[in-house]
């Protein structure tokens, strides 16, 4: 329980909620002294307002977006509170303000936060009226909350600079911990591996996930400002992180095949086995040091691992006389194994040593800045990527165009319904609302339970306290635990949020009864709206931008391959354009995982050829774990010269995939360039093996080791080949299996 919470005291939520507190609580308390609650109040939500979009990542962006949300949420009150004396004039400039804010979410997570603060300024601004010089008054305490909350992150940023970024680092050890140990339990054999590899998938998309933000993080703060040993430290871990992931997602085993294969010789694959088991260990306790801040101490040796399992080799050899014929596919299988586990090891000590001072040279972070800087997804905020989103294809535009709708009714109910606050209904749908239905209805099953609930025990509560002191020390105690929470437990974050808003009201207001019920009818009015709204006009469903992620994340790994056969041809080393098409492939696999989950939540008569798209993203997913398993191994290897049929294999998969890619597009243009078919593919792989079978005739003896390495870079290569085209012809024919479905338009869907 203890170190539950003090994983919770230092988390990343946690802080920036005793920071959101402080910036909001501070100003209240003093001015209320003052007798100048409203002045303090007005602070408060400019902190506020500043705060929503102080996420993590390189500091430049993060000062940029605190201000500019301060001045948009700034500017949003300045626009509701001039239209709402206007007349007429109100309701297009409502309209179209809520739209503009929406719209900017084009722009990415920071963009979409800084949305998000213009939107709840501009619900909160009906709350209160304000004109003339009451307004500028107004205005300028929210921007000095603003710059209030400003200091204090940088204030928390510079005490410990790289604290979020050894958090993250740690989260990201933890996950990879966690898939490596999923790796090793597919050599159990009664595993369920199906559903291994669902879990599988489903890390991956977290682990794509902070691998952007850690390189956002790391490479921005070494490109930006130079490099501290501490940020060089952090950069080298993360690099051997990825590739560890890499390389575990490289290394595919036919696991039925080879547990029949050793089934007498148990020893072997429990060696191995134990050795998988403790590598993910290994990053468990380094993950959880780094979490805790603690110092780690190694306490597992994963070399003495590995040398028992090659000692476990070496008695299989000489039980099975395998020594004499290094060819064999057992042996072939056990080097594979080897081979692999030994690269894990060196990749795990690296990322071990970082954190316990001795960290050996790594090529990749003496690369100049602006290569370093190719790595990262690029940002553009022209005004062209706004007009390139306005129409019915893009979801962000049918979400801008929903939520102005929804925002507009539920400002009409409210007035009808002469409810007190019609504000909090325009907060609820805010918050509430996201262009993927999914998430849009599980936040509103959420925001209803957390709200309900927070009412029943804000209810008891100020039954029982009537103490003004002591509501205000619950308030700002269930606004740090509310924000903490918001992203890891949305329910219980809606809970405390509304015993905040509830506890603040007891302060103020004598009848808080009325207070209570009018916010869950404001929320249950919000919420229903909402969620009607994402059902019924211009849903996003997920089966219409499926293919979208399905092309691109083909598009990516086919890419990938023709850098994999460029390198194979070229040797030396390995050129940033094969790492950068690498990271893209990985990063477009994520995004077909991610959509497919999001598919997944959708109402059954929305899952349309689910099943269909399911084996397309497992038929991709195994495509990119052999193309970076062919990677990986030439990487490792002092390869031979590649033959031409080998470029020619290479080339055939390559059309293979641009032929799906063409099934999927809109606007399938014939293809014309020509392909071998199966006959001429199998006898380039008759070629292949006839080239190795010529270097074992012509080989001095079959103990030599140039003899056995080119052996087994011969029989491996082939494999790969082999199940890179049967994948690739496999994705082709799933794909014609998909029903074309066509692009959103501009009618209802019901």
């Amino acid at each position: 329980m203890n170190l539950q919470l003090q994983k919770f005291l230092e988390s990343t939520d946690f802080i920036r909620a005793v920071k959101v507190t402080l910036a909001a609580a501070t100003p209240v308390v003093l001015f209320s002294y003052l007798d100048m609650f409203s002045v303090g109040f007005t602070i408060a939500l400019g902190a506020l307002f500043t705060f929503i979009s102080d996420i993590p990542g390189n500091l430049r962006h993060r000062i940029n977006g605190m201000l500019i949300s301060n001045v948009i949420a700034a500017g949003s009150t300045v626009v509701i509170s001039i239209a709402t004396v206007s007349g007429w004039i109100f309701y297009p400039l409502f309209l179209a303000l809520i739209f503009l804010l929406s719209l900017i979410a084009v722009y990415g997570q920071r963009a979409t936060l800084v949305s998000f603060s213009g939107l709840m300024a501009m619900s909160l601004a009906f709350a209160h009226t304000y004109t003339g010089r009451e307004l500028i008054d107004h205005v300028l305490l929210m921007l000095s909350g603003g710059f209030f909350y400003l200091g204090i992150s940088m204030i928390f940023y510079y005490i410990r600079p790289l604290r979020y970024a050894e958090l993250q680092m740690a989260e990201c050890i933890l996950l990879t911990s966690r898939y490596l140990k999923l790796r090793g339990c597919m050599w159990n054999e009664k595993a369920n591996r199906k559903k291994i590899t669902r879990e599988l998938l489903d890390l991956q998309v977290e682990l794509n996930e902070i691998h952007e933000k850690l390189r956002e993080t790391l490479i921005r703060n070494r490109t930006r400002g130079g490099s501290s040993n501490q940020n060089r430290r952090l950069l080298i871990a993360h690099i051997e992180l990825v590739e560890i992931l890499e390389l575990a997602m490289a290394t595919s085993f036919d696991y039925e095949k080879i547990h029949r294969a050793f089934h007498r010789y148990p020893y072997v694959l429990n060696a191995y086995r134990h050795l998988a088991y403790n590598l993910a260990s290994l990053l468990l306790h380094l993950g959880q040091s780094v979490e805790k801040n603690k110092k780690y101490t190694a306490t597992l040796h994963p070399y003495k691992d590995l040398e028992s399992f090659k000692k476990n080799i070496d008695r299989f050899r000489k039980e099975t006389n395998a020594a004499d014929h290094p060819g064999t596919e057992e042996v072939l299988a056990l080097v594979n194994m080897f081979n692999y586990v030994e690269q894990q090891v060196e990749k795990i000590r690296v990322v071990e040593y970082s954190f316990t001072g001795l960290v050996p040279p790594r090529q990749e972070v003496k690369r100049k800045d602006r290569e370093l800087e190719k790595l990262l997804t690029p940002q553009h905020y022209s005004l062209i990527t706004i007009t390139q989103n306005l129409s019915f294809s893009s979801t962000i535009f049918r979400h801008a165009l929903r939520l102005t709708l929804t925002v507009f009714a539920g400002f009409l109910i409210g007035n009808m319904l002469t409810i007190q606050n019609t504000y909090w209904i325009l907060l609820t749908i805010v918050v509430i609302m996201r262009p993927g239905y999914g998430l849009t209805r599980q936040r509103s099953f959420h925001r209803t339970i957390g709200t309900l609930a927070g009412g029943a025990i804000a209810f008891g509560i100020i039954s029982v306290i009537h103490n003004s002191t002591v509501l205000g020390i619950m308030a700002m105690t269930c606004m740090v635990l509310g924000f903490s929470f918001s992203q890891r437990n949305y329910s219980i974050g809606a809970t405390f949020i509304t015993l905040y808003v509830i506890f603040v009201y007891g302060m103020l207001t004598p009848d808080i009864r009325e207070v209570i019920l009018f916010r869950i009818t404001d929320t249950l009015i919000g919420t229903a709206l909402a969620f009607a709204a994402n059902h019924f006009l211009w849903p996003s469903w997920e089966f219409r931008s499926l293919p979208g992620f399905l092309e691109n994340s083909i598009r990516a790994t086919r890419n990938y391959i023709g850098e994999i056969s460029v390198y194979y041809n070229r040797k030396g080393e390995v050129p940033l354009s094969y790492r950068i098409a690498r990271k893209q492939a990985f990063i477009e696999i994520g995004n077909l995982m991610a959509s497919f989950q999001r598919m997944a939540q959708e109402p059954r008569s929305r899952q349309k050829q689910l099943g269909q798209f399911y084996e397309l993203v497992v038929l991709n997913h195994t495509l990119l774990s052999s193309a970076a398993s062919l990677g990986a191994f030439i990487q490792s290897r002092k390869t031979t010269k590649a033959s031409e049929a080998f470029n020619a294999i290479t080339k055939a998969i390559v059309q293979n995939l641009d032929r799906a890619v063409t099934q999927l597009s809109e606007n399938p243009e014939r293809h014309e360039e020509h392909t071998e078919n199966r006959e001429q593919l199998n006898l380039r792989f008759t070629e292949l093996k006839e080239i190795r079978e010529k270097e074992i005739r012509a080989s001095g003896g079959m103990h030599d080791d140039n003899f056995k390495s080119r052996m087994e870079e011969g029989q491996l290569i082939i494999e790969h080949l082999i199940g890179l085209t049967n994948l690739s012809e496999n994705i082709g024919k799933a794909v014609g299996k998909i029903e074309k479905t066509g692009k959103p338009s501009g009618i209802l869907h019901f």
